[in-house]
Parts: C-alpha cells; structure tokens; sequence
C-alpha cells in the first residue's frame, strides 16, 4: 500500500465534508442518503466521520444520489478563491473574469450620460447581458421599448436585441456579467468601445 500524502490527506477529507454539506443542503438524513445511494446508514456514517475509507463505486454512487458528478465531488479548490480586479480608468471600469468558466466576464462601471437619443448607436451582437444597478436609475433601451432599471434591480436580456444603456437623472453604478459572445459583441477594432456600453 501507498504511503498517504498530506495533499491525499487534505482531499480524502474534502471529499467527506462535501458529502456531508451536500446531504444537509438537501435536508436529508443520514437514513435518506443511505436509502438513495443503497448503503447502509453505519456505512455512511463512518464515510463523513473519516472512520471508513473511501471506495470509489461508493463515491459514483453517493455522487448520483446527491445529483453531482464524481468529478466535482472529488474536484480540489487549488485555484486562488480572491481575484482581484483589472482596472480600465478610462472607461470607469472593474472588470473580473470568472474562473469557473473563462467566458464569463463581470464588469463594474459607473455611468454619467443617459442612453443615446440615436437608434443608429444602439448595439446588437450575439449573446447574454445580465446587469444590476447597484446606485441610481439605469435607462435600458432594447428595441423599442424603453426600460427603468432601478437600484437592486436587475435586467437580463439576449444581445441580439438592439440595445442600449445610460443614466436617468444622474449617476448610476451597473454590475454586469457578460457571456462570451456578449463580450466580443462589446469590443471594437483597436479596442475602442462605446464608453455609454457596459463591457468590454
């Protein structure tokens, strides 16, 4: 037998506390788990309290009863949990990139101008925004209609809508996240973006 590394260690250890706050997430016993994944409940038991090891058929099957993968039940969290963001000062933009899934983009900005009066400035592009206004009262454009975003509220929408959006009546902060396609729709040749347009 292979001698157990501290790095074994940590994991067989994160595997058993995820089984457990994924039972009591789902406000499930012991008894329900154990009757959902076929094994007894002793068994399960000394699987969350580390007093039997882990036997990767009885992990398949845990992970099935608990509507997961055996990959995200076994997945570590070696990447940083902080990210800080990448500031774009001209634009008045915070923009963080979501590591769970690299075509996601979050974007803070804070806006001054209300939408443009001209339909010939508003965008359309393949994709999905979802933005909340997080002071103040954002204008949304999208088509014909005309939308008032207030602080809290959130807005979700496909790009392929012409849209645009501004303030009313003063300053605004939007926080953004943008799907891939969202964002390529955003930018520009040279990099040039429409400082009135969340994202990139």
């Amino acid at each position: 037998m292979l001698p157990m590394t501290q790095e074994d260690g940590d994991l067989d250890s994160l595997v058993r506390k995820r089984i457990r706050a994924l039972r009591v997430a789902q406000g499930w016993s012991l008894e329900e788990l154990a009757g959902r994944a076929n094994i007894s409940q002793s068994s399960l038991s000394r699987i969350e309290n580390g007093r039997r090891r882990l036997a990767l058929d009885q992990l398949v099957t845990l992970a099935r009863a608990l509507d997961t993968t055996l990959d995200q039940l076994v997945e570590t969290a070696d990447d940083d949990v902080i990210t800080s963001p990448m500031i774009d000062s001209a634009h008045s933009l915070m923009r963080w990139p979501v590591k769970g899934d690299p075509g996601m983009t979050v974007v803070r900005q804070r806006m001054t101008q209300p939408p443009p009066e001209n339909p010939a400035r508003m965008r359309a592009h393949p994709g999905r925004e979802w933005l909340v206004v997080l002071s103040g009262t954002a204008v949304l454009m999208l088509g014909h209609r005309r939308f008032r975003v207030e602080t809290h509220q959130a807005a979700e929408f496909p790009t392929m809508m012409p849209h645009a959006i501004g303030t009313a009546g003063g300053p605004c902060e939007i926080l953004g996240i943008f799907d891939r396609d969202a964002r390529r729709g955003h930018q520009r040749e040279g990099g040039d973006r429409d400082p009135q347009e969340p994202g990139e």
